[in-house]
């Protein structure tokens, strides 16, 4: 004889580590901090490794 549960558990995921929700996390931190380089490099002129003064 097979007993079936009657309620399926709610499970909530986790906020850490290696899932959809850090993937979305870095690649929104990654266009802004994209957009700020390009706005940056509009506004100064330069480019960020000439104001770091990397080259």
């Amino acid at each position: 004889m097979k007993t079936e549960p009657s309620v399926t558990p709610m499970i909530d995921r986790p906020k850490s580590g290696f899932n959809d929700y850090a993937e979305r996390i870095n690649g929104r931190a990654a266009m802004l901090g994209f957009v700020a380089l390009v706005l940056f490099e509009l506004v100064t002129g330069q480019a960020i490794v000439t104001w770091l003064g990397l080259r």
